[in-house]
């Protein structure tokens, strides 16, 4: 049985992750990280990492950007490996989960779904072929509620196409300011925000009298929890390292 923290236990991806747990015979839940410490869900759950003593095989953090030091400072200190689905992360947030990452194996995407990281795949296969004669631009929705744009999942897959291309693209995230026609070398991030979107995310290849578009629909939230669960099972007996969802797709 493979024991479970969740951080941001109390908000919608936490509940959502403990009653996708809650359904299976093979993990459980032992602790909660939240600043809503209600325990609604039969395990405790704490304000803050350093108030829990619980014994756990892995982390599951679902919060926001400011708890990561905390949840990193937890994971290291008690070496538990740790699987950080937060968006919106910083450069300074990244190089302290490779420095984490030294110790204990840390599992890090900007998305949980496999069927985003298979978009990613294609896009990057795609770009290989396409990149030079085809101008790229990544369009994303989400509910109005998201308060990060553009997702990570768009930044994301523009860093796959990015690395299909024979040459470095500027990723271009407003047009209104300037006045000029698109240039060859750039990747068009545009987001939208509203109602209960739960993400969506094209990919279009625009070229001369034909578009290719590559597309993934989240219907909804209960996909990236079980990715989430799948990514910390795997991480389970792996040497410290980053890992992320390249790595998971690899050796399923």
């Amino acid at each position: 049985m493979t024991k479970f923290i969740v951080c941001g236990c109390n908000g919608k991806m936490g509940r959502m992750l403990t009653q996708c747990i809650a359904g299976r015979d093979d993990c459980e839940i032992v602790a909660g990280f939240d600043i809503n410490t209600a325990s609604n869900s039969g395990y405790p759950v704490f304000a803050s990492p350093v108030n829990c003593s619980v014994a756990a095989d892995v982390i599951v953090d679902f919060s926001r950007p400011e708890s990561l030091p905390a949840v990193l400072d937890y994971a290291v200190e008690h070496r538990i490996p740790a699987v950080i689905c937060t968006t919106g992360l910083s450069d300074g947030d990244k190089l302290l989960m490779q420095k984490a990452a030294e110790i204990v194996p840390i599992f890090f995407s900007a998305n949980m779904s496999i069927g985003v990281s298979l978009l990613a795949e294609l896009a990057r296969k795609a770009a290989a072929v396409l990149g030079n004669d085809f101008d790229v631009e990544i369009l994303e929705k989400h509910h109005n509620q998201k308060v990060d744009a553009p997702s990570g999942t768009a930044l994301m897959l523009a860093d796959a196409v990015a690395e299909g291309l024979d040459y470095t693209p500027q990723y271009v995230f407003e047009r209104h300011s300037t006045r000029e026609k698109r240039s060859k070398h750039e990747i068009g991030i545009s987001a939208i925000r509203g109602g209960t979107i739960v993400g969506e995310h094209d990919v279009m290849f625009c070229g001369r009298d034909e578009v290719i578009t590559l597309s993934h629909h989240a219907a909804s939230k209960e996909l990236f929890a079980v990715g989430a669960i799948n990514a910390a099972l795997f991480l389970i007996g792996k040497p410290a390292a980053l890992y992320n969802m390249r790595d998971f797709v690899s050796a399923v």
